[in-house]
């Protein structure tokens, strides 16, 4: 008799901070009460993300769970919707990608609180149910509430614990006020929902709030750059109040490798593998999907640009950023290329009493001819208050050079880089910012500032996506290099150049206009 392969209940993944004492028995057994038993996978999840400190605070402010479908994430939110305002009283906004999702998490909840038959006790408490479609709630009594039992919306209380649904849009959320966001659907999610809904929880009712991100791994060219964000947190495990778990193959596995093993792989990324998924489902549908979409959709395998590394370390970034730059010291430019011709990026760097200010002033991409003239006709103008335009030795960089000296920049002032500097150059940023990052904490100043960007900037994009690609292995030098598909690694080499500039150009302009 063959034996049934059963999914692993332990994720590939799982970032929580630890609690002092959690819910999670207290709302598995009233959910097991009403016919909705956790598996041990969903309890784990539902430990961590009811998880208290010795205060009773949640230690996890900020939840995320990644599965592949059909295994049920959708009864963690249950289980932990129904606890939440029942036994705590607390007020859900849960949101979905779609209308029909969102109806159809609030028809599995309403179950729970309509059968007056089965389960009196549980009828009892709604208040009020909600049926109009893009409105649906269930809302219920408050616990010292006069009428409960009766369902009655002019009772004269204030409502206790209550969920509603709303399916995401650019202005969805406004006019609600609540202890916890539920964003399902995440990798569907925006930058712009987002911020239309976290405002919703900011005067959060029980001054605790939360927020809670279930989904999959986005598809090619999808939003998913809130979910992917958070993913990188999680998966980093560095950010102290996120709690992220994930069931996944790694990153960098090939599609064509994993779907040789897929029996394994499908039992180490499927948890509820065996009960209520069968492996002949999944057989089928690695017959009609591509290997791609089959390592995305059933093992959970993120794309190679979203766990990519960094040399540069969030801590040490941080720490050295400035709110101002300063305003006099001595300007230098930065010019990178990238290997192809096909994206540039311009920096510029101050050196002042106290060490470098770097920053990046612009970054380009595609047909740069047109963006090499412009770019020219712009430092010329500026020429005269730099000490140094130094230039990576790519691709364009003949051709800037060129154009600058046509348009009368001296040639005391371009620089083209060798590889050696270039080298010097990566090595020599990232050695100041970990000393001023470290100067940082040891209360004293740092020697290499960066301005304080948003994570839309392109330095800051950069930052986050470069790592160190050793180039001669005799003697170890490297250079930057993006660990991502889409990701650029111009902006830092800029930055690079430009406080390379900055710490061996001995040309003094005497100018101190602000440039940046």
């Amino acid at each position: 008799m063959a034996i049934a392969l059963l999914g692993t209940q332990a994720p590939r993944v799982a970032n929580s901070p630890a609690y002092a004492w959690t819910a999670a028995d207290d709302a598995a057994y009233l959910a097991s009460s009403y016919g909705l038993t956790p598996d041990p996978w969903q309890y784990d999840v539902i430990a961590a993300w009811l998880g208290e400190s010795k205060n009773g605070r949640l230690v996890a402010g900020r939840c995320g769970l990644a599965v592949p479908r059909q295994n049920g994430k959708n009864g963690v939110l249950e289980i932990v919707e129904l606890y939440k305002m029942v036994a705590q009283g607390r007020k859900i906004l849960h949101t979905a990608h779609e209308v029909k999702t969102a109806r159809k998490a609030f028809l599995r909840l309403k179950s729970f609180f309509e059968n007056e038959r089965k389960w009196p006790e549980m009828a009892a408490l709604a208040k009020e149910i909600r049926l109009t479609n893009g409105q649906e709630a269930i809302v219920l009594h408050a616990v010292d509430c006069d009428v409960k039992g009766h369902r009655n919306t002019d009772c004269g209380c204030s409502g206790g614990g209550s969920v509603e649904f709303v399916a995401r849009s650019r202005g969805s959320g406004r006019g609600f006020t609540v202890d916890d966001l539920v964003c399902d659907e995440a990798q569907e999610l925006t930058d712009e929902q987002l911020e239309a809904l976290l405002p919703t929880i900011s005067a959060s009712p029980q001054g605790d709030p939360q927020q809670i991100y279930t989904g999959t791994p986005p598809v090619p060219r999808g939003p998913g750059e809130v979910f992917s964000r958070l993913r990188r947190e999680g998966v980093a495990g560095t950010a102290k109040r996120l709690s992220w778990i994930e069931w996944s193959i790694p990153d960098d596995v090939l599609p064509e490798d994993a779907i040789k093993h897929w029996r394994d792989n499908a039992a180490a990324t499927n948890p509820a593998l065996g009960k209520r998924l069968n492996l002949s489902t999944v057989e089928d549908e690695l017959g009609a999907m591509s290997p791609e979409g089959f390592c995305r959709e059933r093992l959970g395998q993120w794309p190679s640009g979203v766990a990519r590394t960094r040399a540069i370390k969030a801590a040490d970034w941080s720490a050295t950023a400035v709110t101002e730059p300063p305003t006099d010291g001595v300007r230098s430019f930065g010019v990178a290329f990238n290997v192809d011709g096909t994206r540039a990026a311009l920096a510029g760097s101050i050196k002042h009493a106290g060490g470098v200010y770097v920053e990046v002033v612009d970054a380009m991409s595609g047909d740069l001819e047109a963006g090499v003239e412009s770019l020219a006709s712009w430092l010329s103008e500026r020429w005269r208050q730099v000490a140094m335009i130094a230039i990576s030795g790519q691709s364009w960089s003949a051709a800037l050079k060129q154009a600058l000296l046509d348009r009368g920049v001296p040639d005391v002032v371009i620089h083209v880089l060798s590889g050696p500097e270039v080298f010097a150059s990566s090595s020599m940023l990232l050695d100041a910012l970990v000393e001023s990052a470290k100067a940082v904490r040891d209360g004293g100043q740092p020697t290499l500032t960066h301005p304080l960007g948003q994570e839309t900037d392109h330095l800051e994009k950069s930052v986050a996506v470069v790592d160190k690609k050793l180039r001669v292995k005799t003697s170890g030098a490297w250079a930057w290099e993006a660990t991502t598909e889409d990701g650029d690694e111009t902006p830092v080499e800029a930055i690079s150049f430009a406080h390379w500039a900055a710490r061996t150009s001995k040309r003094n302009p005497n100018r101190t206009q602000v440039l940046l």
